[in-house]
């Protein structure tokens, strides 16, 4: 173990520290010392984690794993806590505790209203949230891995029921919770299946051993694996938690729907490659349950009206073209786009907030208008990120979004035209989105628009930051046919996809193909950018009554009603039913019936002992004429 590699621990256990302080403290502690401590911690990670990324990327760097202690360990099995340092985790690092790091900061100043309790248990809730993402992605097996997994779980919903006055907040907490732990169990069966056949659930001992294993046995490791991330990263059928998810303060939807837990599925597929690389019916699954799940979200966020909800059916949107891109075998495609959706979804998640936090917590986007005068610098930010989320060169999606692209035909050209039509409907709903809010007549009263002002600093300085890292963002991953061996990142990710790296980024066209191609589909989204300006960014514009395929858009196709009705209502009887017959009548019945049984029994045994010395008597002269009667006949 050299350099930074031996303390790595301190990259997880500072946000732990800072958990604890703010948790324990919140009662003591003021808002300037927690905000202080909560973003400090993050920041010192951050910079921990630039020095392993540092290490990680020197030439000949190999894998290195910190052991902390046994995590279970008898005559049969040995699970190790430890940490695993290599290219993939050192890329997730520097993305969770950076764009982390500027939410901290961002979050100082938007939920200043806060009394400092709350204040200091959000930024509790915050750096324990964080924390259980480091150790997800630093783990070196797979129940490191899951103790992380089911953290973030906690954690969101502690986040996304923040403010738990609100019922309606505390449903969606409850539903985030309840739907990931469906996902979670079938990850759980995934590790007890791999217990059984590799022994270990170390990644070392696991893909070590993973030619050996039958096909049919990895295929349904791969399959329960993927249902946990259909769970945890919101796809088909398990999606519609996300969205539900908005009920939390706007930096907990930006932390958790860039950069960290929504990713989690998306890691641990990349991670577990060698796995699924030998297993195509699972990789065939993740293709097109990502690709309609890409299209599905695209076509909800067309119609939405709550500026948070588009921008979270977006991101459910642009998950499914990285499981599209993990489907195909483009691990690095897949990761690309993790780290360049981290800058720009984080970058509009923060304008939006800034938008809401100048509007007074109004977040209907045909309420706004014309915000572009009262918001300078939102209004820039914000434009960049949805130039860089429509896939407009030069900024970071064209690079990523691209990748995903080329990779998609290379494998079939459906998946390559479902991917094309999912980029154009992204366009038209962002740029929708973005006109309704920046541009045309501003659409609420007169009161709010005096009140309209431009965010503080705290709030600001993220989204310069963000903003540039959406322009420069991309330019790790340019492809060859701008310029040869431009790819950076995935000549640094090369080690852990060696094995198995079969993807392409173009090999099956020629450059001027490549280039035809590539052209035609800017030309198309910005046809489809100019469509939505033609649309929404009229002056005098009103909301109108939409068709009947508008409101089964606008109500997400129903699904959240259909789960209702055939899932939830049907539990609820069941529950009731339970509740009522099962376990008042019979279970308390029964219960209650042996209670009342003895109580009876003992009235009427009570009654023996009146004090009456003629009842004693005649109690006495019945039981001897009882007694000589067995003697006599049954010759006790």
């Amino acid at each position: 173990m050299n350099g930074m590699i031996k303390f790595g621990y301190l990259i997880p256990l500072l946000p732990l520290i800072g958990f604890l302080i703010n948790g324990l403290g919140r009662n003591i502690l003021s808002k300037k010392a927690v905000g202080i401590i909560g973003s400090g911690v993050l920041i010192a990670s951050f910079v921990c984690s630039l020095f392993i990324f540092n290490q990680v990327a020197a030439v000949g760097y190999k894998t290195q794993v910190l052991f902390l202690f046994n995590f279970i360990k008898t005559a049969g099995l040995d699970i190790p806590f430890s940490l695993q340092f290599d290219q993939l985790s050192a890329l997730f690092l520097l993305v969770i505790t950076g764009i982390g790091s500027l939410i901290h900061i961002y979050s100082t100043a938007y939920m200043h209203e806060e009394t400092a309790p709350h204040f200091a248990r959000y930024f509790a809730y915050l750096n324990l949230f964080v924390f259980f993402m480091l150790i997800l992605v630093l783990g070196s097996g797979y129940v490191t891995m899951f103790i992380g997994w089911e953290g973030v779980g906690l954690s969101s919903y502690l986040l996304i029921g923040f403010w738990f006055g609100n019922n309606n907040y505390n449903n969606a907490a409850k539903k985030a919770f309840v739907m990931n732990r469906i996902g979670d169990l079938g990850f759980l069966l995934a590790i007890f299946w791999m217990l059984s056949q590799f022994g270990s659930v170390t990644y070392t001992g696991v893909f070590e051993k993973a030619n050996t294993i039958p096909v049919s046995v990895l295929t349904g490791i791969t399959l329960l694996m993927f249902i946990g991330a259909m769970g945890k990263s919101a796809q088909i059928p398990l999606y519609t938690w996300l969205p539900d998810a908005m009920a939390g303060p706007t930096p907990v939807s930006a932390l958790i729907h860039a950069a960290t837990m929504v990713t989690a599925g998306i890691y641990m597929i990349a991670r577990s490659n060698a796995l699924f690389t030998l297993a195509p019916i699972s990789q065939n699954v993740v293709a097109i349950i990502g690709i309609s799940t890409a299209l599905l979200a695209a076509t909800i966020a067309l119609k939405q009206n709550d500026i948070k909800k588009v921008l979270a059916y977006s991101t459910v949107s642009q998950l499914g073209l990285m499981f599209l891109a993990l489907g195909v075998g483009a691990y690095t495609a897949g990761v690309f786009h993790v780290m360049t959706h981290a800058f720009f979804k984080a970058l509009l998640f923060l304008g939006a907030g800034s938008v809401i936090h100048a509007m007074h917590h109004e977040q209907d986007i045909y309420k706004m208008g014309g915000l572009k005068t009262k918001l300078p610098l939102t209004h820039f930010t914000f434009l960049i990120g949805c130039l860089a989320i429509a896939g407009i060169p030069p900024f970071a999606g064209f690079f990523s979004k691209d990748e995903i692209l080329t990779a998609a035909l290379n494998k079939s050209v459906v998946y390559y035209i479902l991917g094309v039509i999912t980029s154009l409907m992204t366009a038209f709903y962002m740029f929708r989105m973005y006109f309704l809010t920046f541009h045309g007549n501003f659409r609420g009263t007169d009161d709010q628009f005096s009140h309209v002002h431009e965010s503080p600093f705290a709030m600001t300085l993220p989204l310069i930051l963000l903003a540039a890292l959406s322009v420069i963002g991309g330019w790790v991953g340019i492809p060859a046919v701008f310029i040869e061996n431009g790819h950076l990142l995935a000549d640094f990710l090369e080690p852990i996809y060696a094995a198995v790296q079969h993807e392409s980024t173009g090999m099956h066209l020629s450059h001027s193909m490549e280039l035809i191609m590539m052209a035609v589909v800017v030309i198309l989204i910005i046809v489809s950018i100019l469509a939505a300006k033609s649309m929404f960014a009229k002056e005098g514009l009103k909301e109108e009554e939409s068709s009947t395929f508008g409101k089964m858009l606008e109500n997400k196709w129903y699904v959240d009603e259909l789960y209702n009705s055939i899932i939830v209502q049907p539990v609820n009887h069941i529950s009731s039913f339970f509740s009522r017959i099962i376990d008042t009548k019979i279970i308390d019945g029964a219960v209650n019936g042996v209670g009342k049984l003895i109580h009876f029994s003992a009235r009427q045994m009570r009654l023996l002992q009146s004090g009456q010395v003629g009842s004693y008597v005649l109690i006495m002269v019945i039981s001897i004429i009882i007694f000589f009667i067995f003697q006599m006949f049954w010759k006790i």
